[in-house]
């Protein structure tokens, strides 16, 4: 039995297809929306149309741009012979938070599943190739999820680079800032041990 008019519905139904939006939260969502002034459910409706529209893929690195080219890559500064290669553009935001990378990204959008049917010619990796096998690069950094698909695209895209004259690193694991050694599990710990360094 339905409770609300079918466009309410209809509206609840697509605020739940967002990823962690369950069915409680797309009606709080939906109900806010419809309380809304009509000038700002517009631009509401309007932003997620206009995004839709006009964000695209950097040409260079593949993170989302309103054309041309990124920020990132457009930006003198960087270091352009660093490459970090990410699997989402939301890691580009996380790794930009510690403003303490000046290199460039690559983005992947998405990693080697075979699980989830996501093999290497359904994610970025040739245009990584491509612009590495331009020149310029000194070092390439695997900056992918440690689960076992980050660990399996990074591994792979080490095997891929091995022709060229370029460093590829890993970040480095371990037990978190302000974590507890007792409740890290072990192989964590392993990363923290392997990764260590000088005092």
């Amino acid at each position: 039995m339905e409770y609300f008019p079918a466009p309410l519905e209809k509206l609840v139904e697509q605020f739940a297809r967002l990823p962690g939006i369950g069915g409680k939260s797309a009606q709080r969502l939906a109900f806010y929306v419809l309380g809304l002034p009509t000038e700002e459910a517009q631009e509401f409706a309007d932003a997620i149309v206009d995004a839709k529209k006009t964000v695209t893929c950097c040409p260079v690195c593949r993170n989302f741009t309103a054309g041309g080219l990124c920020p990132i890559c457009a930006s003198p500064k960087r270091d352009q012979s660093v490459i970090c290669v990410v699997a989402d553009p939301r890691d580009v935001a996380a790794i930009e938070r510690s403003r303490e990378y000046g290199g460039t990204y690559h983005v992947l959008h998405g990693v080697i599943s075979p699980m989830n049917h996501v093999g290497p010619d359904d994610i970025a990796i040739r245009p990584l190739l491509d612009r590495i096998a331009k020149g310029g690069v000194r070092e390439v950094i695997m900056a992918t999820n440690p689960d076992t698909e980050g660990e399996a695209t990074a591994m792979y895209i080490a095997r891929l680079l091995k022709p060229f004259d370029v460093k590829v690193t890993r970040l480095a694991y371990g037990i978190p800032v302000g974590g507890h050694l007792e409740f890290a599990d072990d192989a964590t710990v392993m990363r923290a041990l392997e990764g260590r360094i000088e005092l």
